[in-house]
């Protein structure tokens, strides 16, 4: 398992995340509520504001609502707790990115498009789809678009690496597409999290505020220094 500890510290950022702080706090508060009542009030939110596929494609009026609602949703403290390390982690430089009104448009786009994937996936599939993955899957890719060579501080089963961030986004990337065949029998959602990962990739560049450029370190070219130029102290860059 990898899992993503920290790239930079958001609070030392000339903007403050505030949007991404936020969204945080609201899927904490929701989680709050849901393991202060019983077993079967948590089920009744879960059928009520999760996504359940057999219902958005019923011959009734599908619950349209649920598209957002299930993004503040989580099964349990591990679910919640990896959703939302992967959001403090990549957050705070995408809604930099973006700016925080369209960041928070961007989240929310990449989770619906996410619910609807899956929806799509298996639409007689009666359980309810709930957690932010597809949100945040959208936020990693977007990430990864902008700064892919940034470091990033990741935990290996138990071994602190520091490593850049497209080995982090693509492993993530390539586990998600691995995992698809076993899709309907896992517990995770791996086509919604394949759903907000394509809208993330195609929202982001259409989104991004201007003077932001796609994966500037990688396109950047380089050019041996002249001696005297390298015996010139520099300040680091942002990647390294």
């Amino acid at each position: 398992m990898v899992l993503p500890l920290y790239d930079d510290n958001p609070f030392r950022l000339p903007v403050k995340p505030v949007v991404t702080w936020l969204l945080i706090l609201a899927n904490v508060l929701v989680f709050l509520i849901e393991i202060a009542g019983s077993d079967n009030g948590t089920e009744a939110i879960f059928s009520a504001f999760g996504v359940t596929p057999a219902a958005m494609t019923g011959a009734t009026s599908p619950p349209v609502y649920t598209l957002v609602t299930y993004m503040f949703l989580h099964a349990g403290v591990a679910h919640i707790f990896s959703n939302m390390i992967f959001l403090w982690v990549f957050g705070d430089d995408v809604e930099e990115a973006l700016g925080r009104g369209r960041f928070l448009l961007f989240y929310l786009l990449c989770g619906i498009l996410g619910g609807l994937t899956f929806v799509a996936s298996d639409p007689t599939f009666g359980g309810p789809l709930i957690g932010a993955s597809g949100a945040i899957s959208g936020v990693i890719i977007a990430y990864a678009m902008w700064r892919p060579c940034a470091k990033v501080t990741v935990l290996v089963t138990v071994i602190p690496l520091r490593i850049s961030a497209f080995w982090v986004v693509g492993l993530f990337a390539l586990t998600q597409f691995w995992n698809l065949e076993s899709a309907g029998k896992s517990d995770v959602a791996y086509w919604c999290h394949l759903g907000g990962m394509l809208a993330g990739a195609v929202l982001f560049p259409l989104m991004k505020r201007p003077g932001i450029r796609l994966f500037e370190c990688v396109l950047e070219p380089h050019y041996p220094l002249p001696v005297s130029a390298a015996l010139v102290e520099r300040e680091p860059g942002p990647w390294g």
